[in-house]
């Protein structure tokens, strides 16, 4: 082994190698066990939260495969309408072309180019993670196959009625001239106004009564579309007002006052302007009183010729500043009121959205939401944690109807047909369509321009990557799936679309579980984006990237370029030498002890950095096991002449590693079934760092290392180290699965397997890489629990020694005597038995019991049970010098509490304070 660990050595050759040799292909044998990967976009590159997806999911997929499992991990890509639309958009309009110019097949011919070219990149990002998917059955949502999946639901669903075309309030992006979908509307608070404006009464009630009404709005634009005024039907103040008109300001149009419960006499006014056609609860209220809905905005948000004609054609926004002119000098402007709000804004474009009225395709939702609402709540599908069913429960138990249509090229397009009569026809194509109707040739068709929602043909995917409507082998042996890993954010959206649709046309749910982890943020907990420029690339943290590389990667394509010089700011202060090279299986590592139960996650790199630490640890170990292996070999001769002649002579570190070892995968077989890849993670890093490497090498080093030592209990040490180091990388294999292959290539050919004595230079029959080796067995370590009692004993007694040390600042090299009072008949039997281990770990001079009842020179104690461990200090220390040390040190730890203090007293201080990291791990007792 090459004596520094270096990732950037290992991990692309390996991968190459297990794809070379099919090893993430279905084995065939065993009982099924399928994950579909959430495809990502095709446009993008893969950020924190698809590594952390990943990694669960590809450690869940080799965990099961070594478990003997016919496994399959299902990969694909998305093909993302808006998001890809909008790249190729972007590229026409750098060549001073348009979509529009370019007609339409001749755009989408030009966005599959562009997909030939760059669908690669998650691709590629996806083998640097390690991920063991089967590349042999990739899919993409506009492949053939799966488009006819898409077409033969929705044909379906259209002859049963569940797919009709109605016209409806949806989120309209003004700049893409297209609905979209809840998902990609951002709201957040923002300032704005609020105006009240004074309505006149077209009847008074006589000069006593109020001459007008005055509403509150914060968007007083949509006035010129008002249907109605509304007031609380128990608000005395307007009771008697109720079925009386109003003159709509500006318009000459009268308008009703309305009674709806809906409206909260608390706020403004208590009178609420009602705009059927521009907001989502007036539509509601305006189905209720059968208001008129009136439109007055075009596609691209301008005034249209329903408003009154000095209007016409302004964008909203100045459209908005001429009505609010228009009122105050018509004196119907009461007052404006700072207001803060939530303003929706497209993910992608980030303008306002508008509650936009318009024709679209919708699929009749409950009918398929009752089934999918039953198999949850009959355990056939499961969440995990289980909380997050109540989350499903309340989206799918208020669910309405989904807007399906969208106003894009690119993407699955509706097989509606239309004659020039308006009359709409579906089918799976228009040879179909004209045979079904009876259509002659002569009867013009026009296919509908609209496309599908993106997650319609990502509803079908458990099921049409694995051949549906075909009915393929794979889609009766791996459906239902397994496990659906995902997190909260699109539970409503895919989740929930998934089961509805697997329920339908499957006739069974989709998957048995679905585990719901949390959300990647920032080590301050700030969700990441690139408007706040802390958006970390995952592959910058396996292969390291310069300052210079990341200010520009981080400040390039701004939304918001005002933002670059605090974003370049922060940069340098978090990475002043940009990122280190921390290789996969650290990063790895790190995702998987953050992947507990918790909503968000906070992604800290120092913990990057101390899992790479692991990995050399890990390295090193293996590198020590391999040179004794090799000294023993020269020692006893070639082979090691480890035969089954000399009998092994297991000592009690022997037994206490081997049964630490069943526990640790008790607790990992444990971690994997509750989907609680921390508790694995931590079970295995423990006793990697301290169990085996702290403590099992140094107690098994005097046995190898000593000429008195017997052949057989050399063999016994030897066979457990490597036996234990050969189990130990299997465990951490579905974790770090490029160090464990490398070293694993070293430690098997020693090793016939974890069954059968050891005997040196012979392989494991017929496996020739980790990824195909067999998870490792807990019962065949079973509890050793007087081996325990003794180590532990030992340890206690050790770290006793050390800690007195620590805190009397004596070197851990300066050889101290060691008195032990109060000793048991047990204790004494133990030190009889280990007092040499004991004397070399604690590095002592001497080992002595005191007699009960005998005096106690002046020490420095620790207690093991009732047991006490005393260092004389009579010529360990100077006492004068140990008084001003220690007078010195309390010294200086007054001045931080006096320092900390005024900090804690200050107001400003204590607010603006970060949020304290998690805590690191403990230390290591340091001794490999």
């Amino acid at each position: 082994m090459d004596k520094v660990y270096s990732p950037q050595d290992i991990e692309r050759r390996r991968y190459a190698e297990w794809e070379k040799a099919g090893r993430f292909a279905p084995s065939g044998q065993g009982a099924p066990f399928c994950i579909v990967i959430p495809p990502p976009n095709v446009t993008g590159t893969l950020h924190m939260g698809h590594a952390f997806q990943d990694t669960i999911m590809d450690a869940l997929t080799r965990y099961h495969r070594m478990r003997g499992d016919d496994t399959l991990w299902q990969p694909g890509t998305d093909h993302a309408g808006i998001a890809t639309q909008m790249v190729v958009e972007r590229q026409l309009v750098a060549e001073q072309q348009s979509r529009v110019a370019l007609g339409r097949d001749a755009f989408i011919d030009r966005v599959w180019r562009w997909k030939e070219q760059s669908g690669g990149t998650i691709a590629m990002q996806l083998r640097r993670l390690g991920a063991s998917v089967d590349w042999t059955r990739d899919r993409f949502t506009m492949d053939p196959g799966l488009s006819r999946a898409v077409t033969e639901v929705f044909v379906r669903l259209h002859e049963e009625g569940l797919i009709y075309r109605g016209k409806r309030l949806v989120n309209w992006d003004p700049v893409l001239q297209t609905a979209v979908s809840d998902l990609e509307v951002v709201s957040e608070e923002e300032d704005g106004s609020l105006w009240h404006l004074r309505y006149p009464l077209v009847s008074s009630g006589g000069t006593s009564g109020p001459q007008y009404l005055i509403v509150a709005t914060t968007r007083p634009e949509t006035m010129l579309g008002d249907s109605a005024v509304a007031v609380n039907p128990e608000d005395e103040r307007y009771r008697a007002l109720i079925g009386q008109r109003v003159r709509l300001p500006l318009s000459n149009r009268e308008i009703p006052i309305i009674a709806d419960a809906y409206v909260d006499p608390a706020f403004g006014t208590g009178c609420v302007k009602i705009t059927p056609a521009h907001d989502f609860n007036d539509y509601e209220i305006g189905q209720r009183h059968a208001l008129a809905q009136i439109n007055i905005f075009t596609p691209d948000a301008k005034l249209n010729d329903a408003a009154p004609a000095r209007f016409r054609g302004l964008e909203r926004f100045e459209a908005r500043r001429q009505v609010i002119e228009a009122l105050d000098a018509a004196g119907l402007l009461e007052r404006i009121d700072k207001h803060k709000l939530m303003v929706p804004r497209g993910d992608r474009t980030g303008v306002v959205l508008e509650p936009y009225l318009t024709d679209q395709w919708y699929v009749k939702i409950a009918p398929l939401a009752a089934p999918a609402i039953e198999a949850v709540e009959t355990g056939r599908t499961r969440f995990v944690p289980d909380n997050w069913s109540k989350t499903y429960f309340e989206w799918m138990r208020n669910i309405r109807d989904w807007c399906i249509s969208r106003q894009l090229w690119w993407g699955h397009r509706i097989p509606a047909w239309y004659d020039n009569d308006g009359k709409v026809y579906v089918g799976r194509d228009e040879a179909s369509v004209r045979t079904q109707h009876a259509l002659a040739a002569s009867v013009m068709l026009r296919q509908d321009d609209d496309v599908l929602d993106t997650w319609f043909s990502s509803a079908l995917w458990p099921f049409s990557t694995l051949g549906w409507p075909d009915k393929t082998p794979e889609l009766d042996k791996f459906y239902p799936t397994s496990v659906l890993v995902t997190g909260f954010d699109i539970i409503f959206f895919w989740v929930a679309r998934m089961l509805m649709f697997g329920i339908k046309f499957m006739g069974d749910v989709p998957f048995k579980e679905v585990y719901v982890h949390g959300l990647v943020r920032d080590h301050e907990g700030q969700k990441m984006s690139k408007s706040k420029g802390n958006v970390i690339d995952p592959l910058d943290i396996v292969d390291g990237i310069s300052l210079d590389a990341l200010l520009k990667k981080r400040t390039t394509g701004l939304m918001q370029p005002q933002l670059a010089p605090a974003i370049d700011k922060a940069t340098r202060k978090q990475f002043p030498e940009g990122i280190a090279a921390y290789g996969t299986d650290a990063l790895r590592f790190t995702f998987a002890t953050l992947a507990t139960q918790s909503r968000d996650i906070r992604f800290d790199m120092g913990r990057v950095g101390g899992y790479r630490n692991f990995c050399n640890k890990l390295w090193n170990a293996a590198r020590f096991v391999m040179m004794m292996v090799e000294q023993a070999a020269g020692t006893d001769g070639a082979a090691a002449k480890l035969d089954a002649e000399i009998a092994f002579e297991f000592s009690v570190a022997d037994r206490w590693i081997r049964s630490r070892l069943g526990e640790t995968l008790r607790a990992a077989d444990q971690g994997f079934a509750e989907y609680r890849l921390d508790f694995v993670a931590t079970a295995l890093y423990e006793f990697t760092w301290y169990e085996f490497c702290d403590w099992y090498l140094e107690l098994t080093k005097p046995v190898l290392q000593s000429e008195t030592s017997s052949a057989a209990a050399r063999r016994a040490a030897l066979q457990t180290l490597l036996e234990v180091l050969e189990a130990l990388l299997r465990a951490l294999h579905p974790l770090m699965p490029f160090i464990t292959e490398e070293i694993w290539q070293r430690v098997a050919p020693m090793t016939r397997d974890s069954n059968t004595p050891l005997v040196l230079g012979t392989a494991p029959d017929n496996i020739s890489s980790i990824v195909a080796a067999a998870w490792p067995n807990a019962a065949s370590y079973p509890r050793d629990l007087e081996a325990e009692q003794v180590v532990k004993w030992l340890q206690s007694i050790i770290l006793g020694v050390r800690q007195i040390r620590g805190e009397m600042d004596i070197s851990p090299a300066k050889r101290m005597p060691l008195l032990l009072a109060n000793v048991s008949a047990q204790d004494q039997r133990w030190l009889d038995a280990h007092g040499g281990d004991l004397k070399r770990l604690a590095m002592l001079a001497s080992l002595e019991c005191l007699p009960q009842g005998s005096a106690e020179p002046q020490s420095a104690m620790a207690l093991v049970g009732e047991m006490r461990i005393l260092v004389p200090m009579a010529g360990l220390i100077d006492p004068v010098a140990e008084t001003e040390r220690l007078g010195k040190r309390l010294a200086k730890v007054q001045s931080d509490i006096g320092k900390l203090d005024s900090k804690l007293c200050n107001e400003s201080f204590v607010r603006n304070a970060p949020h304290p990291p998690s805590p690191p791990k403990r230390f290591s007792n340091g001794m490999i």
